[in-house]
């Protein structure tokens, strides 16, 4: 890994590893839908505001917006409107370790939108994320029934990962172009807001608000760190060194994440989610080792 992105490495981790904690100080008052549009309502506004102060370009072609809301859509919206309702039910470590799977999704996808090839290797990886999964939620799997809240929230993670690596696509895509991330990141952010707020007022939600101080500094927090920062530093990886590698972050937040979870969610392990834990952190990390570290999976 070049050493000029360790830097945007540590950035992604740190932020992205305490939001999914930071999520739950959003649920309550206010509709998770709602939340998700005033956080990137908010991030838009700030991230709009400083391009202009910085004299950014921000104006692009009719085909560009198209793909700037499409990558809205799918990174800024739905996928988060799916994960605060998921946050109300499972733990938020549980999440993060749900979502570090996108890994995988994202070398699937990179197949299937821009043709990159996929190893022996990263097939194992993936194998291996998906039985950590199965011993993280094994009493949810081995009963599964959509009545009852664990095996719905973890496929809710699973539904929101995948829409999430979508948007990872159309971000790759756009960078291809020769978008910049930070223009691209505020119309985009506009965009998601505004999809969810529509999303919102369809279904007869209310858009109230939340005057207390944790509602607050979590949506500053979220909007600011979890937003314009995070992903900022996250998107340039991925245009930088590709969707498969840039997700090597998410190998490690779920550490963070779970640290949290535990000493502020009284999250206890069992022996079988530790052990799936490490076989999810133990797959991304097979699927994004240099193949020359695993030679012995190469045809002969």
């Amino acid at each position: 890994m070049p050493h000029n992105t360790l830097p945007l490495y540590a950035i992604t981790v740190l932020i992205w590893g305490s939001t999914w904690y930071v999520i739950k100080l959003q649920l309550g008052v206010v509709a998770p839908e709602v939340s998700v549009a005033y956080r990137f309502a908010l991030a838009a506004v700030l991230l709009m505001a400083w391009c202009i102060v910085k004299g950014k370009d921000m104006r692009y072609a009719a085909r560009d917006h198209v793909w700037m809301a499409i990558q809205g859509l799918f990174l800024f919206s739905a996928n988060y409107a799916v994960f605060y309702v998921a946050t109300g039910i499972l733990t938020t470590g549980l999440i993060a370790v749900v979502f570090s799977t996108i890994v995988g999704w994202n070398i699937l996808l990179g197949r299937i939108f821009f043709n990159t090839p996929v190893t022996m290797q990263m097939v194992l990886g993936a194998l291996c994320g998906i039985g950590g999964l199965a011993l993280v939620f094994w009493p949810e799997v081995s009963n599964l029934d959509l009545r009852d809240e664990g095996a719905y929230g973890l496929i809710l993670c699973i539904i929101a990962t995948v829409l999430a690596s979508i948007g990872n696509m159309a971000s790759a895509r756009n960078q291809k172009r020769g978008l910049p991330v930070l223009q691209v990141n505020a119309y985009g952010m506009a965009y998601g807001a505004a999809f969810t707020a529509l999303y919102a007022w369809a279904n007869g939600m209310t858009f109230n608000w939340d005057g207390s101080a944790p509602y607050i500094s979590s949506l500053l927090y979220l909007s600011v760190f979890g937003s314009i920062i995070a992903f900022g530093t996250y998107l340039t990886l991925l245009g930088r060194i590709g969707a498969g590698q840039a997700a090597y972050a998410t190998v490690l937040f779920p550490v963070v994440a779970l640290s949290l979870s535990v000493w502020l969610e009284g999250y206890v392990f069992t022996p079988a989610a530790f052990g799936g834990a490490a076989m999810v952190l133990a797959g991304n990390i097979l699927v994004l080792a240099k193949p020359s570290h695993f030679k012995w999976l190469k045809p002969s």
